[in-house]
Parts: C-alpha cells; structure tokens; sequence
C-alpha cells in the first residue's frame, strides 16, 4: 500500500474511531426490538391467523414504532404482540380493530400490557466470549509460528492491535449508523474477524517476499 493510501486508511478509521466513541458516549449502543426496554400484549383471537393481517392491524394502531410479531399457544390461535411503548388508548384500538377483523370479543380490561426489561449487551455477547478468545489465541500462536523469521513477537502484537482495531471499526460504524445490536451482529463479527486475519496474512507474506529478495540479492 502507498504511503499516501495509507495516511488516508489511517485518517479514516481514525475519524470512524472519534464519531464512534462520541456516539456511544451521547447515545449509546442501538438494540434490536427484542434487546430494548419494551412492552407487550398477549390476544386470544381463537382461530389461525395470518401474520400480514396483524401486521396491518399493527401498523395501523403503532404507526413508526418497531413491532414484534409471535404466533402462541399450542394452535398458534393466539398473538403475542411487542412494541417500545403500548399506551392504553392504543391498546383499547389494537382490540378494536382485532375484534373487527376475526369476529372476536376481546376487551381492554382482560388484556394486560405486560413490562419487559432490557437486555445488557454483557449477556448477549457472553457465550461468544470464550469461543472467541480461545480461536484468537490459535490464530495468533499460528501467525509466530508460521512467520518466525518476522519476528514472533512482533508479529503476535501487529496482529493482535490489527484484529482488535478491526473490531473497534466495526463497533464504531454500527454507533454511528445506528446499527441494532441483533440477529446479524455475530456474523458481521466473524466477518470482520476473518478479514482482520486476511490482512495480517497479506502483510506478513508482503513482508517475508521482501526478506527473500533481499537474501537472494545478497547470494549473487
């Protein structure tokens, strides 16, 4: 890589790096529907439904907030529905427009608007944790050993800081696009992690091509 394409990936991922971490400290981490504080409604409709119709039915009554849509009960009869926020007013309208649309006789004093605390980001990531550290130890003990002649423990550090920043970058970009911490996260993870591990192959074998010419110019 120029020196020049260098100073501008360094600028950038530092400019990620700074939005990020400010991001994080006004705004904090975005989560996915399931992970946030919300709140949810169970529906007795007593007959199969399609999950479109609620949808619409949702739409309709919650407008922009996110919904969470689950078929419960043994014959998928019943609707359990999650929401950020369920005022009484919209939730006397959901029955309303449920009752209207499968004939039912649901009422706003049997339906409980149920309380779901949130999920720490600690307890998503927990059973990643040592899956990830014990592969990062391989891959790093793999990199000294298989470019020894690099300097095994420079190599163990450039990796290392390579594959942490890379991280750091992603976790930087979904702060500032407000991307939730969900379904997709882990693979995006892994992704960048076997990038990051790309990149320091690439840079060692760059590295050790040049130590070959070298001892080859010195042996004419």
């Amino acid at each position: 890589m120029k020196q020049k394409e260098t100073k501008i990936l360094i600028a950038l991922i530092a400019i990620i790096l700074i939005l990020g971490t400010i991001m994080i400290a006004t705004k904090g981490i975005a989560f996915e529907l399931k992970y946030q504080d919300s709140q949810k409604v169970e529906l007795n409709i007593g007959k199969k439904f399609e999950e479109k119709d609620i949808k619409s039915i949702t739409s309709e009554v919650f407008e922009k907030q996110p919904v969470m849509i689950q078929a419960i009960e043994v014959y998928k009869d019943a609707v359990s529905i999650t929401t950020t926020e369920i005022t009484e007013e919209q939730k006397a309208n959901l029955i309303s427009k449920v009752n209207e649309k499968y004939g039912t006789e649901l009422t706003a004093e049997n339906v409980t608007i149920e309380n779901i605390a949130h999920v720490r980001g600690r307890d998503i990531l927990k059973p990643y944790i040592t899956p990830f550290i014990i592969a990062t130890v391989i891959v790093l003990v793999y990199l000294a050993i298989r470019y020894y002649r690099l300097n095994s423990l420079k190599v163990l550090v450039k990796s290392g800081v390579i594959i942490v920043l890379a991280q750091l970058v992603l976790l930087g970009i979904m702060a500032i696009t407000r991307m939730p911490v969900g379904k997709f996260t882990i693979p995006f993870v892994l992704g960048v992690y076997l990038i990051s591990t790309y990149i320091c192959t690439s840079l060692f074998d760059a590295d050790l091509e040049k130590i070959k010419v070298e001892e080859n110019k010195r042996k004419r």
